[in-house]
C-alpha cells in the first residue's frame, strides 16, 4: 500500500503561517490548585513568561476570593508587576465589580465568560446565559470605552459535566453575539476535555458554515482524554491562528468534577514546531518556566515535551 508521505498530508491542510500563543498558566492555571500560592510566586511566574517570547499572557481574575481563593491577590498582582513592552497582560471580569477593580489597576485588556449550557452557566457565574450575555453588553461597552480590548470566552463547547453533548448550533450563536458586542476574538473552551477530533471538526464545520469569522476564534483544549493536541490541530486546519495553552499543563475547572488540566504550553509549541508554524516563543525557556511553577507546587511536570526535553538535558 503506498502511503502519502506527511510532509505531503500536512501541505494540504489549510494551517495558519502564525499562531498567537495565549499563555493562560497564572489564571486557568493556577485557579484550581488547592495549596496556597503567594503573591511573590506568581509574579515570579509571570515575570519569567514575559521572557519567553510569548506575547499574550492572562495573568489573573477580578472574581471573588470565596469562590476562586487564588485568584484573591490579582489586584495586588497587577498593581505590582512589570509589565514588558510588547506583551499584553489580561484579566477575567465576571461582573461590574471585577471591570472597575480592572480599570483601576491599567488593565488594557479583560476576558468575559460565558457558557454553552445554562447548568454551567447557572454553576459558575449564578445566571442564565440570557442574563450573562446582557450582563457581558453591558461591560463590553464600558471596558471599550476605557480603551481596553475585550476578549470573550465560551466553556463547554464540546461538552458539559451536567447536560452532555453541546449542539454546534449554540456555540455559533454565542460566538457570533459576543462578538457582536466588540469582543475582539472569541475563545472556544473545551473545558472539560471530553472533545474529539471528530466532534471538533463538526464544530468548526458548523461555525463556518454559518459565516463566523475564523480569524477571530481562539481554541481552549483541556487533555482529559489526551485528544487536546489532536484537536487543535484540526482547529489549526480550519484557520484558527490563536490557541490557548497553559505551561506545565496547569488547571482544571473548579465547577467540572474530573476535568484535567489545559494543555501544555510546552507541548503546543513542540506541535507548532513540528509543523513549521512561527509562534514567537522559546520552547526551551518555557520548558524552565513550567519546571519552576511545577517545583512551587511540588509535583510533576505534566507537559511531555517538557519533561523529554528535560531528561535530554540532563543526559
Amino acid at each position: 500500500m503506498q502511503l502519502m508521505p506527511i510532509s505531503q498530508y500536512y501541505s494540504g491542510m489549510n494551517l495558519p503561517s502564525n499562531v498567537t500563543i495565549v499563555e493562560v498558566g497564572p489564571r486557568d492555571g493556577l485557579q484550581n490548585e488547592k495549596q496556597a500560592i503567594s503573591l511573590e510566586e506568581k509574579l515570579e511566574l509571570v515575570h519569567r513568561l514575559s521572557q519567553t517570547g510569548l506575547k499574550v499572557i492572562e495573568a489573573g481574575s477580578f472574581v471573588s476570593p470565596k469562590w476562586v481563593p487564588q485568584m484573591a491577590a490579582s489586584e495586588t498582582l497587577f498593581q505590582t508587576m512589570t509589565r514588558a513592552p510588547g506583551i499584553r497582560y489580561s484579566a477575567l471580569v465576571p461582573n461590574q465589580r471585577g471591570l472597575d477593580t480592572a480599570i483601576a489597576c491599567g488593565v488594557e485588556e479583560v476576558a468575559l465568560f460565558a457558557a454553552a449550557t445554562e447548568t454551567f452557566s447557572k454553576t459558575n457565574i449564578n445566571c442564565s446565559i440570557a442574563e450573562s450575555l446582557q450582563r457581558f453588553a453591558d461591560l463590553a461597552k464600558q471596558a471599550i470605552d476605557h480603551g481596553m480590548r475585550v476578549r470573550g470566552y465560551i466553556s463547554c463547547v464540546l461538552g458539559c459535566p451536567y447536560e452532555g453533548d453541546v449542539n454546534p448550533e449554540i456555540v455559533t450563536q454565542l460566538s457570533q453575539q459576543l462578538l457582536d458586542m466588540g469582543c475582539y476574538e472569541c475563545s472556544l473552551g473545551d473545558t472539560i476535555g471530553v472533545g474529539s477530533a471528530g466532534s471538533t471538526e463538526a464544530m468548526f464545520e458548523h461555525l463556518c458554515a454559518n459565516n463566523v469569522a475564523v480569524e477571530k476564534l481562539a481554541f481552549h483544549a483541556h487533555d482529559t482524554y489526551g485528544q487536546a493536541l489532536a484537536n487543535i490541530l484540526v482547529a489549526l486546519n480550519f484557520g484558527v491562528a490563536t490557541i490557548d495553552a497553559s505551561v506545565a499543563g496547569l488547571g482544571g475547572c473548579p465547577y467540572a468534577k474530573g476535568a484535567s488540566g489545559n494543555v501544555a504550553t510546552e507541548d503546543v509549541l513542540y506541535m507548532l514546531n513540528g509543523l513549521g508554524i512561527s509562534h514567537g516563543a522559546n520552547l526551551e525557556v518555557v520548558v524552565e518556566c513550567g519546571n519552576y511553577i511545577s517545583a512551587v507546587l511540588n509535583r510533576p511536570n505534566q507537559s511531555r515535551a517538557a519533561n523529554a526535553i528535560t531528561q535530554k538535558r540532563s543526559g
